[in-house]
């Protein structure tokens, strides 16, 4: 028997009246945030849902979002989580991909109406039996009219409550990735997988029940999930919840909680490098006793803001590699070894890391191919789509990232680029088929292809080449808007060109290649 909860469980039975989670001016032990895993889980089996089932999950970094996450998991039922920036028509093929039976979606705000899209999408997905809106206050009505809150969801549910069994090979969460073609594929986890790299991230940190975790990472994504939220639950450790990056926010968290860890993506570092103190609210020196470590994911971080981080904030800046079907943990920069700029460590334990070239063949130390791994937490498949789960182990029992990399002659691994068609903005992964698919919606639009380029704040921007129906006249800034209407806020192009054609070859494919060069020589 393993079930992921019992990560969080053990410390809600070691340490039932310590600080499990900091929000604002709102503190819940881990004894209070247990009884409401337990209402969420027993409310969740009094709709009929059971081992097995796929329970979908949109929430900004709230309390709310580990109480039903685990409430999922104590039934056995399986963890969506899902994007809180999808619009309607994604968040409908999230749960209809997912066979999702349940959708809990947080209310959102003005600037960004969550329950609204996520009604939508939920309108549009025909075997999700139920919608529960997660309120800001849980006494407030829904704002969706006819659908239930999560207060009145678990109003008469009991406190305490068994968990279901559940074996090391289940599923405990599908995460979505977007990959590199396509629509958004769910890597399926199983509980070990999960709980591995929970239990391995905590050794990487060296974690003890004395530490206090800044969580901005978003919770739907497997950073924040598996190295915040279950490997600190699973030490015991406070989590301080920020549902929005901003640094003199995480800076007041750090000084006022005496936080020991936070983990970030770069363009996160990049903005608390370049944040200016102008009032003097902050005491750095104490900041930086305060802090025991700094981790970086999602992308690679630039070793001059390394060198200003440390610097300015005295602490050791750890980078780890890793995606979505791998839990997300593959390499990492250990704190008992020497750190190499440039490189995202070595494979952490249990867990190989080849580079393979086109025939599958390892490389010898120092040549580029594509980067392979194998061990505890690689995931089990793609859900449902058995080509894309063969396509991504092509023949072998080693997952292919698709990324490019090298090792050095101690086993330091060098990502050097990734996949030619991936934008990664903001530390989320474009894929650029998707985007051109949506454009290719719009009645004036004839051609599309997107490609990213070099951003000095979100690592990369989505940048759309058009090619306009005879007769058609519409501007940047209307294609611009249309696509923010159509697509989450990390997707849409921010920067489009008009061209009467697109460069291709012979067999008609585009050769974003020369785009690329386009911009760069330009």
């Amino acid at each position: 028997m393993l079930n992921l909860v019992s990560a969080f469980e053990h410390s809600a039975k070691e340490f039932p009246n310590k600080k499990a989670i900091v929000f604002q001016d709102k503190n819940f032990t881990f004894a209070q945030t247990a009884a409401m895993v337990n209402k969420v889980a027993n409310a969740l089996k009094a709709k009929g849902i059971k081992k097995g089932d796929k329970v979908a999950l949109s929430c900004l970094n709230l309390p709310y979002f580990p109480m039903i996450y685990y409430g999922i998991l104590k039934v056995g039922a399986v963890v969506v989580p899902l994007n809180v920036l999808l619009k309607g028509r994604e968040i409908a093929y999230h749960l209809n991909d997912s066979d999702a039976k349940a959708y809990f979606c947080f209310q959102g705000t003005p600037e960004l109406p969550m329950a609204q899209e996520g009604f939508t999408g939920f309108n549009d997905a025909d075997e999700c039996e139920y919608f529960c809106v997660i309120t800001a206050d849980p006494a407030a009505e829904s704002p969706i009219e006819g659908t239930q809150t999560l207060g009145q969801f678990i109003a008469d549910a009991d406190k305490t409550c068994d968990t279901e069994l559940t074996s090391p090979e289940d599923t405990a969460v599908i995460l979505y990735t977007s990959g590199t073609t396509g629509f958004p594929k769910g890597a399926e986890l199983s509980h070990s997988n999960m709980t591995m790299n929970a239990i391995g991230s905590r050794h990487l940190f060296q974690l003890t029940p004395d530490d206090v975790h800044v969580l901005v990472l978003p919770l739907f994504h497997s950073f924040g999930q598996t190295c915040q939220m279950n490997a600190g639950f699973s030490t015991g450790n406070t989590l301080v919840i920020i549902p929005k990056f901003m640094p003199e926010i995480v800076l007041s968290a750090i000084q006022n909680e005496g936080a020991t860890i936070f983990a970030g993506v770069p363009t996160m570092y990049w903005a608390m490098l370049n944040y200016k103190d102008e009032e003097g609210q902050f005491d750095f020196n104490k900041i930086g006793d305060t802090l025991r470590v700094g981790v970086s994911g999602a992308s690679s971080l630039p070793i001059e803001i390394i060198k200003g981080i440390e610097e300015k904030y005295k602490i050791p800046i750890l980078e780890g590699y890793g995606l979505s079907e791998t839990c997300p943990v593959a390499t990492f920069s250990h704190l008992h070894k020497e750190r190499k700029p440039g490189s995202v460590g070595t494979p952490i334990w249990g867990i190989e890391v080849e580079i393979f070239d086109k025939d599958n063949n390892a490389l010898p130390t120092g040549e580029v191919g594509e980067v392979v791994i194998r061990g505890h937490n690689v995931m089990k498949g793609y859900y449902n789509k058995p080509e894309a789960t063969a396509g991504a182990f092509n023949g072998t029992n080693w997952f292919h990232t698709e990324d490019l990399g090298k090792k050095d002659e101690d086993g330091y691994v060098y990502i050097v680029d990734r996949v030619k068609d991936m934008v990664i903005r903001g530390g989320y992964n474009v894929y650029p088929r998707e985007i051109e698919e949506v454009l290719l919606t719009h009645p004036d639009i004839s051609l599309a292809s997107v490609i990213g380029i070099p951003h000095d704040s979100h690592g990369e921007e989505v940048v759309a080449y058009i090619v306009l129906n005879p007769g058609a006249d519409v501007t940047e800034k209307q294609v611009i808007e249309w696509s923010k209407e159509q697509m989450a806020a990390y997707k849409y192009p921010r920067i489009v060109y008009f061209r009467e054609s697109l460069p291709m070859t012979a067999t008609g494919k585009i050769l974003k290649k020369d785009l690329r060069a386009e911009i760069e020589n330009s």
